[in-house]
């Protein structure tokens, strides 16, 4: 589980955090990638012992980092959304390089979702890394 993070390394998006992207499992036990995907979930979880066909046997890694989603300037992000799988946020609506500018400038949501992030401080919770970085970064940071 990480927390997640858009546009810039410091507008947390607490509607998608808890971040449940990344799986590990050993070579030996994957059974494929869209087995991972779809069905090695955390809910899975809450459901009763007799849904034998929810995965289970799964650990869970609270605090696992961060996950840091669309961290590009306007034009780049513009280009992604262009050539992005869901053609249904190619138009200019989503990817005009103006509306991206505009809603990070708000800290609201590219997909018109009703999400509001919220800029936080950086402090020694963030990756060693940028910590030690921060100048190479300062574009990406409110």
């Amino acid at each position: 589980m990480q927390k997640c993070f858009n546009y810039k390394f410091n507008l947390f998006n607490s509607y998608e955090s808890p971040w449940e992207g990344p799986r590990v499992s050993k070579k030996k036990n994957l059974k494929s990638i869209n087995f991972m995907r779809q069905k090695i979930k955390s809910k899975n979880l809450n459901y009763n012992f007799l849904r034998i066909d929810k995965e289970k046997n799964i650990q869970i890694f609270n605090a696992g980092g961060w996950h840091f989603n669309n961290i590009l300037d306007p034009q780049e992000i513009s280009l992604k959304l262009k050539t992005f799988a869901h053609s249904e946020f190619s138009s200019e609506e989503f990817s005009s390089p103006n509306v991206i500018k505009e809603k990070i400038e708000k800290k609201i949501d590219l997909f018109n979702r009703g999400h509001n992030y919220k800029k936080i401080e950086i402090n020694e919770t963030f990756p060693k890394y940028f910590l030690n970085n921060l100048e190479k970064y300062k574009k990406f940071i409110i």
